[in-house]
């Protein structure tokens, strides 16, 4: 069956035309907003853990803080600081510390070497990919050691 028949007029057919893409629109800023809202619950649910992560004050952000834009909610560069069991805090830029959880399905490389959390140690530098969680955490998905250091293993 041939449009035509179906839609018969023109102007109908650009009328429909115009719908779908206005819908078109409508879902991606919809999609948008969605992403933006959950980069900035995560700098929301990053502060108010900071002194349970880190010790810090109980106030949560510090005052220097406010001028910057949101914190990286999916990854981190920067160097491990601290090793605790599948938990690395990692000082990254602007010397932010962040804790990266390590699960059973994190990848770890360094070069096209897979190695193991046992490899990993402190002042290493690493770039990590993973997934935001609700106390202010990086659920990592890909960690890769960068050999920036000038003793290179």
């Amino acid at each position: 069956m041939k449009i035509q028949k179906l839609f018969p007029s023109q102007l109908l057919n650009g009328a429909l035309i115009g719908a779908t893409g206005m819908l078109l629109l409508l879902l991606v800023f919809k999609i948008g907003t969605v992403v933006g809202a959950r980069q900035a619950d995560f700098s929301c649910r990053w502060s108010e853990n900071y002194h349970r992560n880190f010790g810090g004050p109980k106030g949560g952000m510090f005052k220097g803080f406010r001028d910057n834009n949101f914190i990286e909610a999916h990854g981190t560069f920067g160097q491990i600081i601290k090793i605790d069991g599948a938990t690395l805090v990692v000082k990254g830029r602007g010397d932010v510390e962040k804790v990266v959880l390590i699960t059973e399905g994190t990848v770890i490389k360094r070069g096209r070497e897979s190695i193991s959390l046992s490899d990993l140690r402190a002042d290493d530098y690493i770039v990590t990919i993973g997934s935001p969680n609700s106390a202010g955490e990086i659920q990592a998905k890909l960690i890769r050691i960068l050999d920036l250091q000038k003793n290179a293993r």
